[in-house]
């Protein structure tokens, strides 16, 4: 046994509630694109913990920020503020400026559901008494807890927790008509994703959020775009919505702001941020000096690569080597939050795992597509090698 890992000779039972189920591998350690499991088998990460990962693991710039910070500050109360806390809200500002045209501020928060949270009850303070409802897409995902969930158009998802929170209406992704149906005096905002990542990998389609910002322009509704899986350089943009060129009004954030450190963020023009007064929200972890440390590199060292240039020259190419295959029909996405649909037949989760066997880490997102999230930092090496599984096993599993 590694002299690191943890000797469960004796344990009874597993210590974790099965909400993951009987998890897959036991991953003890990792370096830029690829990890080891504890009897010492090499993986291709090509998950990057669901687009966390970007900058890879251990990234050494910020594995640096942490440890420096772990020994100088960790933590004080939300009645001061600290000077990481304050330089990353400053960069992850600056990058959102630059993308939207407006000036705003953030709320830190320690995933993307708080971060989603935190949204949902600002949009509900700008729309005030009597205009409350959040409008969303059908296949979305928006967190875990009950507000959020209720936001995720996936029904099949509320069934063991009913009854869901009131005041959420979903509509089908894509449909600008039936969005224009759905929203009344009684809507306060519409959230919606630049590309469905846990729905499909299912990108926008042309003018459909330009539709979306007109129509909160038209009827004084905010306009909420998730960012938590395609944001920070992931899609070649530094965010999703900027494919499109429009500018919201709220931006939730998280994943790979801190590149494994859980931290996220809600990002508000100034003027929306308003409404917030004092009481109104907060966390215990909100902004902490060691996660905030981790931001900051981040975004630093995102900037130093050119994150946006490397995520949209490595998507082409591993996008151009996947629709190569013959048992891939289509690739679709955007940088490298790519997914492969499958040709009629062929099951993604008989792909997954048999891909997982032979040493490659993506998911089956769905019955037919298997979606792909290296880490930016991938090399054209590990585009190739991880191409080469790929291929092996779409041929045994289609034979």
């Amino acid at each position: 046994m590694n002299a690191h890992t943890f000797d469960t000779t004796g344990i009874e039972h597993c210590p974790f509630m099965p909400v993951f189920g009987a998890p897959a591998l036991n991953i003890e350690r990792g370096r830029g694109t690829e990890v080891w499991d504890t009897d010492g088998k090499r993986y291709l990460d090509f998950l990057s913990g669901i687009a966390v990962t970007s900058l890879g693991h251990a990234n050494p710039v910020v594995a640096d920020a942490i440890c420096r910070q772990a020994s100088t500050l960790l933590h004080v109360s939300n009645f001061f503020t600290n000077p990481q806390a304050t330089a990353a809200a400053i960069k992850v500002n600056e990058l959102l400026q630059q993308a939207t045209g407006h000036a705003g501020q953030l709320f830190f928060t320690n995933s993307g559901a708080e971060s989603n949270e935190c949204a949902l009850k600002l949009a509900r303070k700008w729309g005030g008494r009597g205009r409350h409802t959040v409008v969303s897409a059908f296949g979305s995902f928006h967190g875990r807890t009950l507000a959020t969930l209720a936001a995720t158009g996936q029904p099949a998802k509320h069934e063991p927790f009913a009854p869901m929170p009131e005041g959420f209406k979903h509509v089908a992704w894509g449909d600008l008509d039936a969005l224009r149906a759905s929203v009344d005096g009684s809507v306060a905002a519409v959230i919606i994703e630049a590309i469905q990542g846990e729905g499909g990998v299912n990108p926008a389609p042309d003018g459909y959020l330009q539709g979306i910002r007109d129509l909160c322009d038209e009827v004084g509704a905010l306009m909420i775009i998730d960012e938590i899986q395609t944001g920070f350089a992931r899609t070649g943009e530094w965010f999703g919505f900027e494919i499109d060129g429009v500018s919201p009004d709220v931006v939730t954030l998280a994943k790979a702001m801190g590149n494994g450190m859980p931290i996220g963020a809600c990002w508000a023009r100034k003027d929306v941020a308003a409404v917030f007064q004092p009481g109104d929200h907060g966390s215990t972890y909100s902004g902490t000096a060691l996660a905030t440390a981790a931001v900051s590199a981040v975004v630093d060292e995102m900037r130093r690569i050119d994150a946006p240039r490397l995520a949209t020259q490595q998507g082409e190419r591993l996008a151009g080597l996947l629709a190569e295959l013959p048992q891939v029909e289509s690739v679709r996405g955007a940088g490298l939050i790519l997914g492969a649909q499958l040709v009629e037949g062929i099951s993604a989760p008989d792909v997954y795992r048999s891909l997982l066997d032979a040493g490659l880490i993506c998911n089956a997102v769905n019955a037919t597509t298997l979606r792909f999230l290296p880490p930016i930092t991938v090399t054209d090496d590990e585009l190739t090698e991880a191409t080469s599984m790929i291929a092996h096993a779409l041929n045994g599993v289609s034979s």
